[in-house]
C-alpha cells in the first residue's frame, strides 16, 4: 500500500481535544466527526485535507486524553498517515487499534514541510543492511529521506518515504539517508533487535 498527499504541517503537543473537540463526541457518526476534526487548531483543515493527504507534527501528537476518537476523525477524513517525532503513548496505541498508519520518524518530521507532498511506501519492507542512496533514475527535483530509520509502530518493519517538496526555485540535492539500519529512537519497540 501506498500513500501520496499533500502535507498539512503542526507543531508539538497537537492534543486530542484539537484533533476532535470534546464537544463533538456525542456522535457515533465517523462522518461527523471528520467534519470537525482538526477545527480547533486550523478552521480550513477540513475544506483543505484531500484524501490520501498526510498529516506531518512535532513531538507528542496525539496528547490528552484516551479517546479513540481522534484517530478515527483523522482516519475518517482520508488522511493517509501522520508522521510525527513522537506520539502520546494513548494515540500511538488506538491509531493500531483502528488500523490506521501512524510513523515515527524525527528526521522526516523535520525535514518535511507544509505543502510538500509526500509519498508514503507502506508495504511491509526491512531497511537496507548498509545506507543506500536514492537511485539517480529518479527525478532530480525529488528530495529523498530514505527511512530505514522510520518505523512501523505496531510491525516494527521499515517505511520508505519520498519529499516533493513545495514549489520552491532552488532544485534540492538527491541526499543520503541519515541514518540507516537501525531505529530512530529510544522508544522503538524492535530497537534491541537491529541496533
Amino acid at each position: 500500500m501506498n500513500a501520496k498527499g499533500t502535507v498539512h504541517k503542526y507543531g508539538d503537543d497537537v492534543n486530542t481535544d484539537v484533533i476532535i473537540p470534546a464537544r463533538y463526541l456525542n456522535t457515533a457518526s465517523h462522518a461527523e466527526l471528520a467534519s470537525h476534526c482538526m477545527e480547533d487548531i486550523d478552521k480550513d483543515f477540513v475544506k483543505n485535507v484531500k484524501p490520501g493527504d498526510v498529516v506531518v507534527a512535532g513531538k507528542n501528537f496525539g496528547c490528552g486524553s484516551s479517546r479513540e476518537h481522534a484517530p478515527i476523525a483523522l482516519k475518517a477524513s482520508q488522511v493517509s498517515c501522520v508522521i510525527a517525532k513522537t506520539f502520546a503513548r494513548i494515540f500511538y496505541r488506538n491509531s493500531i487499534n483502528i488500523g490506521f498508519p501512524i510513523l515515527e520518524c524525527p528526521e522526516a518530521a523535520e525535514e518535511i514541510q507544509p505543502g510538500d507532498v509526500v509519498s508514503v511506501d507502506l508495504s511491509p519492507t526491512r531497511p537496507p543492511a548498509k545506507p543506500t542512496r536514492p537511485s539517480p533514475s529518479r527525478s532530480p527535483s525529488r528530495k529523498s529521506s530514505k527511512a530505514a530509520g522510520c518505523w512501523s509502530p505496531s510491525r516494527g518493519e521499515g517505511w520508505e518515504i519520498f519529499i516533493f517538496p513545495a514549489a520552491t526555485s532552488a532544485k534540492p540535492a538527491l541526499r543520503p539517508p541519515k541514518s540507516s539500519g537501525r531505529c530512530c529512537g529510544s522508544k522503538c519497540p524492535r530497537r534491541a533487535a537491529h541496533g
